[in-house]
């Protein structure tokens, strides 16, 4: 049988080379949250021209948006990325034109005198004085067009046209400094209320000692996942987006429900198998469940990996996510929580043991 507890040390070596690597650039700023958490506007726009990244970025700055950042996407296409410009400006107050009604002249009696008239200096004068008010008397006001709101992007938008030629818009995106502070507060939340609820569970259903040791493996994919995308982050510029939460989120729960089925067995065989080691018992569990996790966790990482090679770009960061917390996942419910609990019975058994001998070697008092 082979002896999967045994080599615990160097399952604890191999998470250490891989979170604390994560952990450091984590400290030095890789992770680069999108502007779903930070707030601005980001499009991606190819100009006839194809100026360089630093010529568009040279023209934001003359423009007023020293922090802009533009990169090459490929195809010839740019990715600018600036404060929220897509809002609409002030209001301008615009002067309306005060409305007089227009009376039409031709209401004056335009008798005309009909020269010719033989005979006596008798004149004639026309019989049809147009002394009916012309349908013009009443006011009629002209409606002025409203004038059209143009957002501040529209008018940045403008300005590079004008200098780098017609341009072909792919996608753009405006999220407010607002909305971006209050998704990252929302997202803190929800991570830190789902890891209570989980700890709370595992302790009723298992005990404090299995449900801390769950926690440690479950906070162990977190800065996995975390970690991996501060390297990609520092070196390659990799951003994460609202997407990202909802993959910790279902990383948790995966990492969890895979911890709890060795656990689960576990707890079925210190009662089949008593007497033996604790470490026996464990090694034992996590041999019969083996199989079953080992399978389960191919079948997503199949899936995944198909999405992230197949899949469309707005969803590659969500996959890229998940595939690397459902793969840490699976690692750490057999090597990581399962150990803990391993080692921490040893170190338990050891102090009992070694306060036993203390008080059998204390001289009896009189």
């Amino acid at each position: 049988m082979y002896d999967i507890v045994g080599k615990r040390n160097w399952y604890f070596a191999f998470s250490a080379l891989i979170t604390i690597p994560g952990l450091i650039f984590i400290i030095l700023g890789g992770l680069r949250p999108s502007i779903d958490f930070t707030g601005g506007t980001v499009w991606q726009v190819h100009y006839a021209t194809s100026p360089a990244a630093a010529q568009v970025q040279a023209a934001l700055v003359e423009l007023g948006y020293p922090e802009a950042t533009v990169r090459n996407i490929g195809g010839g296409y740019l990715e600018i990325r600036t404060k929220a410009t897509n809002l609409l400006p002030p209001p301008s107050q615009i002067p309306v034109p005060s409305v007089s009604p227009s009376v039409s002249p031709s209401a004056s009696a335009s008798a005309s005198v009909a020269p010719g008239a033989s005979g006596s200096g008798a004149s004639s004068p026309s019989a049809t004085p147009s002394s009916t008010p012309s349908p013009s008397a009443t006011p009629s006001p002209s409606p002025t067009p409203a004038p059209v709101r143009e957002t501040r992007f529209d008018r940045v938008e403008a300005q590079l046209v004008d200098r780098f030629g017609k341009d072909t818009l792919q996608s753009s995106t405006t999220v407010g400094p607002i909305v971006g502070s209050d998704l990252v507060r929302s997202s803190i939340i929800l991570i830190v209320i789902g890891e209570l609820f989980i700890l709370a569970y595992l302790w009723i259903r298992f005990g404090f000692r299995y449900g801390t040791a769950a926690i440690v493996a479950l906070l162990h994919d977190v800065v996995v996942v975390v970690g991996t995308f501060a390297i990609l982050g520092y070196f390659l510029g990799m951003e994460f987006d609202a997407l990202f939460v909802t993959a910790l989120l279902t990383i948790i729960g995966f990492s969890v429900h895979d911890t709890i089925v060795v656990f689960d067995r576990i707890r079925e065989n210190r009662i089949r198998h008593a007497g033996e080691p604790f470490g026996a018992i464990v090694n034992h569990s996590i041999l019969q469940t083996l199989g079953r996790s080992i399978n389960t966790s191919l079948t997503v990482v199949v899936t995944l990996t198909t999405l992230l090679l197949l899949g469309p770009p707005t969803i590659r960061t969500f996959t890229l996510a998940l595939l690397i917390g459902v793969a840490s996942g699976t690692y750490s419910s057999i090597f990581n929580a399962s150990q803990i609990l391993v080692a921490w019975h040893e170190w338990d058994a050891k102090r009992k043991a070694k306060a036993g001998e203390t008080r059998r070697q204390r001289p009896a008092t009189r």
